[in-house]
C-alpha cells in the first residue's frame, strides 16, 4: 500500500483522483532516475521521460503553453514541463533538495492553470523526490488549456 505525506495529513493513495495515472508518471520517473541517477540538468530528465512515459501508455504534451487565470480571466501563459493525459500538470526539478518554495510554486501554478492535480518531481537528489498536489480552488467551468 502506498502512502503520501503532504505536511497536512496522511491518506492512502486509493483516495486520490487520477491515482492510476499519477502512479504511472511516478513509475516512469523512478525508472528514469534509477537509470540516469542524479546530477544532470532538468532538460535531460525531460527528454528521458519523453521516451519513458509512452512505454507506460501515457499520452502527454511537453513544454506545453498553458493559460494562467486570475479571477477566472486568462492573464498570460507559461510553459508546463508535461501535461499528462490532459489532466495532470507535471513540474520537474533537478536540484539537491526540494524546499517549501518549490512546493508553493507548483501549487501556485496549479491554481493559476486551474488544474485539479499536479506532480512535482525532483531528479536532483540521490533518491527521487515527488509531491502530489491537489488544487482546492479548482473551478470545473474553466478550460485549463489553450485550444
Amino acid at each position: 500500500m502506498i502512502w503520501a505525506d503532504f505536511g497536512f495529513k496522511r491518506r492512502q493513495m486509493a483516495d486520490y483522483k487520477y491515482k492510476e495515472i499519477t502512479e504511472k508518471i511516478i513509475g516512469s520517473s523512478m525508472k528514469v532516475h534509477s537509470t540516469l541517477g542524479n546530477g544532470f540538468q532538468e532538460v535531460i530528465y525531460q527528454r528521458a521521460l519523453e521516451i519513458e512515459m509512452p512505454l507506460h501508455n501515457l499520452t502527454f504534451g511537453r513544454e506545453m503553453e498553458m493559460s494562467i487565470f486570475y479571477r477566472e480571466h486568462p492573464i498570460g501563459t507559461r510553459r508546463v514541463d508535461f501535461f499528462v493525459e490532459e489532466k495532470i500538470m507535471v513540474e520537474l526539478k533537478a536540484i539537491i533538495q526540494l524546499e517549501n518554495v518549490h512546493l508553493a510554486q507548483a501549487k501556485n501554478y496549479l491554481e493559476a492553470y486551474n488544474m485539479q492535480v499536479g506532480l512535482l518531481i525532483n531528479f536532483g537528489s540521490t533518491s527521487l523526490q515527488f509531491k502530489r498536489i491537489e488544487n482546492s480552488k479548482y473551478k470545473d467551468n474553466l478550460i485549463p488549456i489553450n485550444q
